[in-house]
C-alpha cells in the first residue's frame, strides 16, 4: 500500500470527502463546529458521549461516502507519542483506499512539527517490502494536508531524507542473500555519488594490500568478492573533523566452518543490517543536506564454508598490526569491524565513531528488542545517545566495558582471540575486542543491534521486517549535538 501526502494552501472550508481532525484528550469538539455541517456535530456529539475511552483515533461513517476521523492528542504529548498515533492511523487504514483531508487548523497545540510527526508516523508505518511477490497491495491513501499549522518547507525535507534513508535501510536488510552480496551491494553504493556523497570501494586486491586480513579472513571462503566501502559527506568546511559511523556488512553469514543450526538460519541474511542503517543514514544527511562533515564506513563480506574458508585456530594480523587466534569463525562480525574501526579512526581523525553491528545473540538474551546494547569509552557521547533513543523510541541500554574482562580475550598463541571460551559476558566481550582496535582514545560507541534489527511481530512504526533501527537516533544525535 503507498501513502501519498500532499500540500494544498486552501480547500472549501467545510469538506465534503473523508475528514481527518484534531482534538484534545477530553474529546471537546465545539471547536469543531466550523469544519463540519451542524448536523455532523450533533450526530457526532451523540456517538462521542459512549466512546471508548481507551482508544485515541475513532472513526465516524457519516455516509458511504465520508468518513470523521478524529485524533486526540494529549496536552503534554512528545513527538513520538504523535508519530504512534500516525501509525496507528495507518493501521486502521491500511487496507482500505481514498482520500483524506486533513485539516491542520484544528489541532490545539500550535507547534507546526505535530502535523510533521503524525505524517512521519504514518509514512514510517507504511513501509513494506514486496518487491518479490506476483500480488501487491495497490491501495493508495491520499493525505491532503491544508491549514496554517503545516510544516515547513525545511521540515517537509527533513521528514522525508529520514524517511528515505530508513526505507533505504530496511530495502537493503529485507534483500535475500542470493540477490545483495557483497558485489552486488558495493556496486549499489557506487550508485549513491548521485546524491553528493563521495563513494571509495576498496576491493580485495586493494584491502590485501593495505593489510585488512582480519576482515578478508571472513569473506575468503565465499565465491562473492570482499569490499571496504566509504562514504563521505562534506557538508561544512573541510577543517573541521568528521563524525564517523561504521557498519558491519556480513550479507550472509552460515557461521563458516563453525557452522551454524540450520534452524532459523535463513535470519542471518540480515546480518548485515548495522552497514545498511550506516548507508541510510549517509543517504538521509545528504538528501538533507546536514551541515556537518560525516563519514560511513562499512565491511562488506559474506561468510561462508569452503575449501578455502577460514579455519578455527587459523591467526591472521589485523590492519592495526595486532594479531588474532581465530577461535571460531562464526564470530566473524568483530573482525570486519576491528579492521574498518582502525582504518577509519587513522584515515578520517573522527570527533567521534559509532559503530553498529548485529554483533552477539548475548545482546538479545540480555535486552531482547527493547533496547540495543551500548558499549563506549565515552561518557558525553553514551549520555547523547541515550537521551536521543529515548526521544524517537530507538533506545539504547549501556552495558560495562572494563579492564577485567580483558583477561578472557588474552590468546595464549596471539595478541588476542575473537571469543570467550571461558563462558559469560558475550555482548561484553565481543565489545571489549573491538575497543583494543580503537588506538588513539577517539570517543567511541558500539551499538549491539541484533535485537533491533528485525522484528517477526512488527513495532510502533514499523510492521514486522526490517525496521531500520538506528538511522533516526543517528540523525537526531546529529541534529541536536553536532549541527
Amino acid at each position: 500500500m503507498s501513502i501519498q501526502i500532499i500540500y494544498k494552501k486552501k480547500l472549501p472550508r467545510k469538506s465534503n470527502g473523508n475528514l481527518i481532525l484534531f482534538i484534545d484528550e477530553k474529546f471537546d469538539i465545539s471547536t469543531l463546529k466550523k469544519y463540519i455541517l451542524s448536523s455532523e456535530h450533533s450526530f457526532v456529539s451523540d456517538l462521542i458521549k459512549n466512546r471508548d475511552t481507551d482508544k485515541e483515533i475513532l472513526v465516524f461513517d457519516i455516509s458511504s461516502k465520508r468518513k470523521i476521523v478524529l485524533v486526540s492528542i494529549k496536552n503534554n504529548s512528545k513527538n513520538s507519542d504523535v508519530e504512534k498515533l500516525g501509525a496507528k492511523f495507518y493501521d486502521i487504514f491500511k487496507n482500505k483506499k481514498g482520500e483524506f483531508d486533513l485539516n491542520s487548523d484544528t489541532i490545539s497545540n500550535k507547534n507546526n512539527n505535530l502535523i510533521g510527526h503524525f505524517l512521519h508516523g504514518v509514512k514510517l508505518k507504511s513501509y513494506v517490502f514486496e518487491k518479490y511477490k506476483t500480488k501487491k497491495n495497490k491501495n493508495k491513501i491520499s493525505l491532503v494536508i491544508t491549514g496554517n499549522n503545516t510544516p515547513s518547507l525545511r521540515d517537509q525535507i527533513k521528514f522525508k531524507a529520514i524517511e528515505e534513508g530508513s526505507f533505504y535501510t530496511r530495502d537493503l536488510v529485507s534483500e535475500p542473500g542470493n540477490i545483495l552480496h557483497p558485489d552486488e551491494y558495493a556496486k549499489r553504493l557506487k550508485s549513491l555519488k548521485k546524491y553528493g556523497l563521495k563513494i571509495n570501494i576498496y576491493d580485495e586486491k586493494k584491502l590485501k594490500k593495505m593489510g585488512m586480513n582480519t576482515l578478508l579472513g571472513v569473506g575468503q571462503g565465499s565465491i562473492r568478492g570482499s569490499y571496504l566501502v566509504t562514504m563521505e559527506w562534506n557538508g561544512k568546511n573541510k577543517k573541521s573533523k568528521p563524525l564517523a559511523f561504521v557498519g558491519k556488512g556480513v550479507c550472509f553469514d552460515t557461521g563458516g566452518i563453525s557452522l551454524k543450526p540450520a534452524k532459523f538460519m535463513e535470519d542471518m541474511t540480515y546480518d548485515m543490517a548495522g552497514s545498511a542503517v550506516v548507508v541510510g543514514l549517509m543517504k538521509s544527511l545528504a538528501l538533507r543536506k546536514a551541515n556537518i562533515n560525516a563519514v560511513g564506513v562499512v565491511g562488506l563480506v559474506e561468510n561462508m564454508p569452503g575449501g578455502n574458508a577460514q579455519r578455527p585456530g587459523d591467526i591472521v594480523k589485523s590492519y592495526s598490526g595486532k594479531t588474532v587466534e581465530i577461535l571460531n569463525t562464526d564470530a566473524e562480525g568483530r573482525l570486519v569491524l576491528a579492521d574498518a574501526l582502525t582504518y577509519t579512526e587513522e584515515k578520517f581523525k573522527p570527533k567521534f565513531i559509532v559503530d553498529l553491528a548485529t554483533l552477539t545473540g548475548a545482546i538479545i538474551v540480555s535486552l531482547g528488542s527493547e533496547y540495543a546494547g551500548l558499549f563506549s569509552n565515552d561518557d558525553k557521547l553514551s549520555n547523547q545517545l541515550i537521551k536521543t533513543g529515548e526521544q524517537v523510541e530507538e533506545k539504547v541500554w549501556r552495558m560495562p566495558l572494563n579492564k577485567n574482562f580483558d583477561k578472557l580475550i588474552d590468546s595464549k598463541n596471539a595478541d588476542m582471540q575473537n571469543i570467550n571460551y571461558v563462558g559469560g559476558a558475550g555482548s561484553t566481550t565481543a565489545a571489549q575486542f573491538l575497543q583494543r582496535f580503537i588506538l588513539n582514545k577517539t570517543p567511541w560507541a558500539h551499538l549491539d543491534i541484533a535485537g533491533m534489527a528485525f522484528s517477526k511481530y512488527g513495532g510502533a512504526l514499523n510492521s514486522g521486517g526490517a525496521t531500520g533501527y538506528g538511522v533516526r537516533l543517528l540523525n537526531k544525535l546529529i541534529e541536536d549535538h553536532y549541527e
